[in-house]
C-alpha cells in the first residue's frame, strides 16, 4: 500500500547519528526502504523523543501526522467520533484506497465507521467465535504437525516458505471452505493485495488491480454456489447469510474479502517467522524457553508485539482537533505508527527486547484498539500457540543461518526469507 517515490534518502541516513542529524521537519518516516532496511526504529526513537506527533508537510502519500507514542495511539484509535476510518475520506492506510483510476475503490468493514462497521463486522465474527476456535484448534494442530515432520533435519531451509505460509495458508482455506488444491492463491491475492509496484509481487497497479479481479470473480463463484445454502459456519456462508453483507456491491464485497484474507494471512505468517528470529537474537530467551515450555503462553504475544506484522493504521480528522499541543485540521491523515508504540519505553519496560515472561505480554497495540480492534487476534494466537509447541516437540533448535529478507513495505512488516536450520533433541 505505497509507492517507491521520494527513496532517495536511504540507506547513508542508516546510523544513529545521522538520523539524529536530520531536521526534524525533514524526517519522513513512511519511506519503504526504512522498512526494509529495518533501520525505521531510528527514527521512531527520535520521534518519540522530540517530536511525538509529527508533521510532515511532503512525502509520496502527500502530508500526514505520525503519532509515535503507545498512549497517543490508543487515544486516536478508541476516537472514531474524531478520527475516521472510512474509505472515501482516505481508508486506513498511509496510501490513500481511491487513489487514482488504476485503484480499485474498494469498500471494506475496517474503513467503515459505525453504524455500517458494525453491522458488517458482526456477520463475519462468529468463524473466530471461542466456540469455532475450539473445533479448528485440533486441525491445526494435525497440520502443523505434518509440516514440520515434513522438514529435513541439518539442512538449511527457508522457513518462511516451508513453515510460515503453509500453516497460514492451510488454516485461511479452512475458514474459507476453500478448495484445497488451490489455497496457494490465498497466498498470492494476499500478498497482491498490500504489494508496491516494482516489489517483486507486482510490476504496477494495473497489474493489481487484474489480478484483485480475478480474486473477486473466484470468490463470486463460491458465493453463487453457498447463497441458497444456510447454515455453513465458513466466511463466505456467513456473509451470504446476513442481512448487512448478503446484498453488498461488488467492490464492497471484493474489499472485505481481500481484509478477511490480508488480516487472516499477514499478521500470522509474519509473527510465525518473527518469533524464530527474535528467540535467535536473544538466546537467552530461547534457552529460558527451552527450559520451560509452558512460557509459550506469554511468548506468543510478546511475538506479536515484537513483530508488529502491521506496521501502522490511519485514520482522516473529521474536524480541527488539538493534539498533542498540535493543531490537526479537518482532513489531515492521521497516521498511528503501531511499530513505534510497541517500542516506547514509557509504556513498556525494556521495550526493544524480546522477553518470553513479560508480564501482562498483551499490553501491546499489534491488533490496535477500539472499534476496529483486530476481530481475528485469539485465532492468530492459537496458531503461534500450536506451532511452537509442536516445535518445541521435534526440535532442540531452529538456529537462523543467514540474514533475513524483508519486504518492501510501509504497511506489512514482512520477512520474506528466512533461512535457518533445524537440531533435533
Amino acid at each position: 500500500m505505497a509507492t517507491l517515490a521520494n527513496e532517495s534518502l536511504a540507506p547513508e541516513l542508516d546510523t544513529p547519528q545521522r538520523v539524529s542529524s536530520i531536521p526534524l521537519e525533514e524526517i519522513d518516516v513512511s519511506r519503504p526502504s526504512l522498512f526494509q532496511n529495518d533501520t525505521i526504529g531510528l527514527f521512531f526513537e527520535r520521534l518519540r523523543r522530540e517530536d511525538p506527533v509529527h508533521y510532515c508537510a511532503e512525502s509520496a502519500y502527500g502530508p500526514y501526522w505520525s503519532v509515535t507514542r503507545f498512549d497517543d495511539i490508543m487515544a486516536v484509535d478508541t476516537n472514531h467520533k474524531v478520527f475516521s476510518s472510512e474509505a472515501k475520506l482516505g481508508g486506513i492506510a498511509i496510501e490513500d484506497m481511491h487513489r487514482d483510476q488504476s485503484n480499485l475503490e474498494l469498500e471494506m468493514f475496517i474503513a467503515m465507521d459505525p453504524p455500517k462497521h458494525d453491522a458488517q463486522r458482526k456477520a463475519v465474527t462468529p468463524a473466530v467465535a471461542p466456540s469455532n476456535l475450539l473445533l479448528l484448534e485440533p486441525v491445526i494442530r494435525e497440520r502443523a504437525a505434518e509440516i514440520l515432520d515434513s522438514l529435513p533435519v541439518g539442512e538449511d531451509i527457508d522457513w518462511v516458505q516451508s513453515v510460515s505460509v503453509e500453516l497460514t495458508t492451510m488454516t485461511l482455506a479452512t475458514l474459507f471452505d476453500f478448495p484445497w488444491e488451490e489455497r496457494a492463491k490465498l497466498t498470492r491475492w494476499s500478498d497482491v493485495t498490500t504489494a508496491i509496484p516494482g516489489s517483486g509481487i507486482v510490476e504496477s497497479y494495473e497489474q493489481r488491480r487484474e489480478e484483485l479481479i480475478g480474486c473477486a470473480m473466484y470468490f463470486k463463484d463460491l458465493w453463487e454456489q453457498r447463497i441458497d445454502k444456510p447454515g455453513g459456519n465458513d466466511l463466505i456462508s456467513m456473509m451470504t447469510n446476513s442481512p448487512a453483507t448478503r446484498d453488498m456491491p461488488f467492490l464492497e464485497f471484493l474489499g472485505n474479502l481481500l481484509l478477511l484474507i490480508v488480516g487472516g494471512n499477514d499478521t500470522t505468517r509474519n509473527s510465525i517467522s518473527g518469533g524464530v528470529l527474535a528467540l535467535n537474537r536473544h538466546p537467552d530467551q530461547y534457552r529460558k524457553l527451552r527450559e520451560d515450555p509452558s512460557l509459550i503462553a506469554s511468548m506468543v504475544p510478546e511475538i506479536i508485539r515484537w513483530q508488529t506484522p502491521l506496521t501502522h493504521m490511519r485514520r482522516t480528522a473529521l474536524e480541527d482537533t488539538e493534539f498533542g499541543g498540535k493543531r490537526i485540521r479537518k482532513g489531515d491523515k492521521v497516521v498511528m505508527w503501531y511499530l513505534s508504540g510497541n517500542r516506547d519505553e514509557t509504556v513498556i519496560d525494556r521495550a526493544e527486547e524480546f522477553i518470553v515472561d513479560r508480564p501482562n505480554p498483551r499490553h501491546h497495540l499489534s491488533f490496535g484498539y477500539g472499534i476496529h480492534r483486530c476481530m481475528g487476534n485469539r485465532l492468530a494466537e492459537l496458531q503461534l500457540r500450536i506451532i511452537w509447541e509442536e516445535i518445541q516437540k521435534r526440535f532442540r533448535f531452529v538456529e537462523v543461518v543467514a540474514e533475513p529478507e524483508r519486504l518492501l513495505s510501509n504497511f506489512v512488516r514482512g520477512l520474506t526469507r528466512l533461512p535457518v536450520r533445524l537440531h533435533a533433541h
